[in-house]
């Protein structure tokens, strides 16, 4: 039997297909075969089927065509597939059963895989066979957009990743029929573009490589207003020189548009975090010119750093002019282009410490964060080592002060830094050298050539009407960006009628006294006055109330209003370039923007109005990451929230993998709201979303991040008297403490989160907190200590008939046994708490016990039982795409294979833990790497030494 997702949704059996039903219950099939093999829970599947538009007696209706579909599968051959589980229904097939999931299995065995690795290209094909079209084809609704979305991407991903296989392979003719398919669906996918270039290039059709080249960079303009990524400019210019060949196999190939492809792959990755270039740009010649001369002089006379500082009034156009010139001059720095907007003249005030952004280039620069030193010096260090001898573009955009950009400057001279500021930063100047390039207005012609630009052809016929428009203006680039998008997108309004309501605006005055910032408020606020009442609201309270980017569905709930109506805002507002779309459904405004917002709601939106709306936006994420955090946690106990005010529309999620998406998308925006929170008062939601983003965080790796926010949390818990919050930051700062090897300073906190959950009379928590001591005990090698925290959590856990803890209790008690010798009692314990995880149907604490009871069995000597529980445990880990232990399992594996003389499985157990810990960059694959090498030694009986 089969069933398809990827395509129309069928059943098919002997090679027929089986009538699935009417388009309503195919859904329902298709709500469950996603997750075969997991159950879904009732909300979850009528969500999936229905979201917002269930019928009254939506149960009844489930449950109809569930009954049918049972029906459907017996004809398939498979009459007990469908089966009841734990308040919701699973669809118990193999994963191959479904063609959704083979393609996700088939793509993830692929990963595990080298890059030149042949079995690889052929797993990738394998899954591309699978693909027949527009999946869930036909079916309505958020759910079924959200997964065929979803699954193009990961569709999209496989096909250029199967290409780059053949192409390392010398077989550029095999992909290009494919990935000019594929293109034409996705014409503005720069990575589609780059290896269909590449394999057009290595098959001797240089001439329609380059027309295909021209034809993409036209689109990117005309519909992004950008020029192509560096790195195909790059693989344009080897193209024209004529240095794209089909590599032989002695000779790998660099990744599409990585330059020449006989260059090998870095050891090192390589940033390319600008910015996208500003379409239209007009003018500043005699500062572009000082800036080459600057690269230039560096280049001739290496010495100290060489640094520029761009200064000038907001909305001059600094940021447009360093973004410009660095896109510009980015094939000079080879290594990367790393940036940060530094947040220093941000409305909210709360400006980006150096030590963030450090961390941030740091994680771009490819440190895992295990490997990030705990003191900010040391990371500064750890920074300026890895620039070193590089030769690297920094852009430090919107500077404070001096203070804020000096940690962040490279010790070496074949980097340059670029600066913004308002401030002139005469500190950088004086004492670094800096070259200060202080911006002024445009010129009348630069402005009148950025208006040309921006509005077309249209403007060239009204040339005395631009000239009108750079006057009204003050030739201001901010003002001028801001009337010329109001003009694109009123085509029918004549500039002359355009310059007319501008001049008729009574708040022009300020104009001719060469108050830039009036003339600013002017343009938008005629901007401003022709936005629906609606939107003009949406545009004041995000304002007032945030300066995080927010998606359509904080938007709904800041304002209170239905989706439909605040997408069609925020798309009035990105005409109007008075909101930016920086990323899908991700908006965020400028300085100035944001200022001028705060400004119109403090006179228009009543102050009790203006704090409801902050409101709403605050339990909008408070409530949205508790939700997700309990898919991440789902049998722990989670904190009890305040009942969401009245107009709040959190996020719904069906799965975990939804609520790690979200947490991934949001986890800057959910970083900053705890302290914004904070800052406002809101001291309850500050440790609540804390508390919300702990589980993510750790699992993530955010250990800083966590470090960070939990100190927040700790303080905003302290004003507010919350002994719950205060207990809860205690542990969580200590267990991110704890992952950064910080064991001096983890205890402390854990002993003040037991006093604390004591004094609630919390046993569970108090349960928790003695695991986490346990953990750290054994960390620091205390094993009598280990023992005795698990063995009191486990007691705590059956005093308060707390289930799952005594599960978990039970495992590590099973491990820390194990540790000590100890290993039938290990056992006993790991299958106590087996059969308490089954009743949760927790398959991944399962995971954990099966992988510990496979330790005891394997330290028992009986290695051929801890190879069947280490392939359970593995099973299920690849169920969550918990990489980090799908790695480590399989180390343990490798181990009890050699013991059970099969040293070439070992081997492959180990090669696969390699790549994978190699991919997370985990220092755990140095030791996996020298067992490899010795399982590949032959020892004295031809085995393994």
């Amino acid at each position: 039997m089969e069933i398809r997702v990827l395509g129309p949704v069928e059943v098919w059996a002997d090679g027929h297909p089986v009538d699935a039903g009417a388009a309503r219950q195919r859904a329902v099939l298709a709500a469950l075969a996603v997750d075969v093999g997991r159950p879904v829970h009732l909300e979850s599947l009528v969500d999936r089927v229905w979201g917002d538009a269930s019928p009254p007696r939506v149960r009844h209706n489930l449950h109809v065509y569930l009954a049918r579909l049972r029906r459907v599968l017996a004809d398939a051959g498979a009459p007990d597939a469908l089966v009841r589980r734990s308040g919701g229904y699973l669809l118990d097939l193999p994963p191959e059963t479904v063609d959704g999931p083979h393609f996700d299995a088939l793509r993830h065995r692929a990963d595990g895989l080298p890059d030149g690795d042949p079995e690889r290209v052929e797993l990738l094909r394998r899954a591309l066979e699978l693909w027949r079209g527009e999946p869930l084809a036909g079916l309505p609704g958020e759910w079924a957009a959200r997964v065929r979305q979803d699954w193009h991407r990961r569709h999209t991903d496989t096909v250029v990743q199967w290409a780059r296989g053949l192409l390392r392979r010398g077989e550029p003719d095999a992909v290009i029929d494919p990935l000019t398919r594929l293109a034409d669906d996705h014409p503005l996918d720069e990575p589609v573009a780059a290896v269909l270039l590449h394999a057009l290039a290595a098959a001797g059709r240089g001439a329609q490589a380059l027309t295909y080249y021209a034809r993409l960079r036209d689109r990117l303009a005309d519909a992004l207003g950008v020029d192509p990524g560096v790195e195909l400019r790059q693989l344009h210019q080897a193209i024209l020189r004529g240095e794209v060949t089909v590599p032989t196999p002695e000779v790998s190939p660099a990744p599409p548009g990585a330059g020449l492809v006989a260059r090998t792959r870095p050891d090192h990755p390589i940033p390319a975090q600008l910015p996208s270039d500003v379409r239209g740009f007009a003018g500043r010649g005699p500062e572009l010119a000082r800036l080459d001369a600057l690269r230039a002089s560096a280049e001739a006379r290496p010495g100290a750093v060489p640094l520029a500082v761009l200064s000038g009034a907001g909305g001059v156009g600094k940021t447009a002019l360093a973004v410009h010139w660095a896109h510009r001059v980015a094939g000079h720095f080879p290594d990367g282009q790393l940036y940060a907007n530094l947040g220093g003249y941000s409305h909210s005030g709360v400006v980006r410490s150096a030590e963030q952004v450090v961390r941030g280039f740091l994680a771009a620069l490819g440190v895992p964060p295990r490997e990030v030193p705990a003191d900010e010096q040391a990371q500064t260090a750890l920074y300026r080592s890895l620039l070193a001898g590089r030769q690297m573009l920094v852009l430090l955009d919107n500077a404070r002060d001096a203070a804020q950009v000096r940690p962040l400057l490279p010790g070496t001279a074949s980097c340059l830094v670029l600066v913004t500021s308002r401030d002139r930063l005469t500190g950088l100047v004086a004492t670094e050298g800096a070259e200060a390039v202080v911006l002024d207005l445009l010129t009348a012609e630069d402005a009148q050539d950025l208006l040309y630009a921006r509005i077309g052809a249209r403007a060239k016929a009204e040339r005395a009407a631009v000239d009108e428009l750079v006057r009204i203006c003050d030739r201001l680039p901010l003002a001028l960006v801001v009337v010329a998008a109001r003009a694109v997108v009123r085509p029918q309004l004549p500039l002359t009628e355009l310059g007319a309501q501008l001049r008729a605006d009574g708040r022009l005055d300020g104009l001719d006294t060469g108050d830039h910032d009036s003339s600013v408020r002017a343009a938008l606020s005629w901007s401003y006055r022709l936005l629906s009442t609606p939107t003009a609201r949406l545009f004041r309270l995000v304002g007032g109330s945030t300066d995080v980017t927010v998606s359509t569905a904080a938007g709904v709930s800041l304002v209170g209003a239905d989706r439909r109506a605040v997408q069609a805002a925020f798309a009035e507002l990105a005409d109007a370039h008075l909101m930016l779309e920086r990323a899908p459904d991700r908006y965020a405004m400028h300085d100035l923007l944001r200022a001028f917002a705060a400004e119109l709601s403090a006179e228009h939106d009543p102050a009790g109005d203006r704090a409801e709306a902050r409101g709403r936006l605050f339990d909008h994420y408070l409530h949205s990451a508790h939700a997700a955090a309990v898919l991440l946690h789902p049998h722990w106990d989670p904190i009890t929230l305040a009942p969401a005010v009245a107009g709040v529309r959190p996020e719904k999620f069906g799965d975990h993998d939804e609520a790690v998406a979200w947490f991934t998308r949001e986890r800057d925006v959910l970083i900053a709201l705890v302290d914004r929170c904070a800052v406002s008062g809101a001291d309850r939601h500050a440790w609540q979303l804390a508390w919300s983003l702990t589980s993510f965080l750790d699992r993530q790796g955010g250990w800083h991040d966590q470090l960070a926010v939990q100190r927040s949390a700790l303080a905003a818990a302290r004003r507010s008297g919350a002994v719950a919050g205060q207990a809860h930051a205690h542990r969580s700062l200590a267990r991110a403490q704890a992952r950064l090897g910080r064991l001096d300073e983890a205890p402390g906190q854990l002993r003040r989160a037991l006093e604390l959950f004591r004094e609630l009379g919390d046993p569970a928590n108090q349960g928790h907190t003695y695991l986490d001591l346990a953990e750290v005990a054994d960390r620091e090698g205390r094993r009598a200590e280990v023992v005795q925290h698990a063995e009191a959590a486990l007691t705590l856990y059956r005093e308060a008939g707390h289930r799952y803890g005594q599960a978990m209790a039970l495992n590590a008690v099973g491990w820390y046994r194990a540790q000590l010798g100890a290993h039938d009692a290990a056992v006993q314990a790991c299958q106590q708490g087996l059969e308490l995880l089954r009743e949760f149907d927790d398959r991944h604490g399962q995971a954990a016990t099966w992988d510990t009871l496979g330790y005891a069995q394997h330290r028992a000597g009986r290695p051929a039982e801890a190879v069947v529980a280490y392939r359970h445990a593995l099973a299920l880990y690849r169920e969550f795409r918990d990489r980090y232990y799908e790695a480590d399992t399989l180390t343990h594996l490798a181990e009890a294979l050699v013991d059970l003389g099969e040293p070439a499985e070992a081997a492959r157990s180990w090669r696969t833990a390699l790549g994978i810990l190699d991919e997370l960059g985990h220092p755990d694959a140095a030791e996996v790497r020298r067992r490899l090498a010795d399982a590949d030694t032959p020892g004295p009986a031809g085995g393994v030494r």
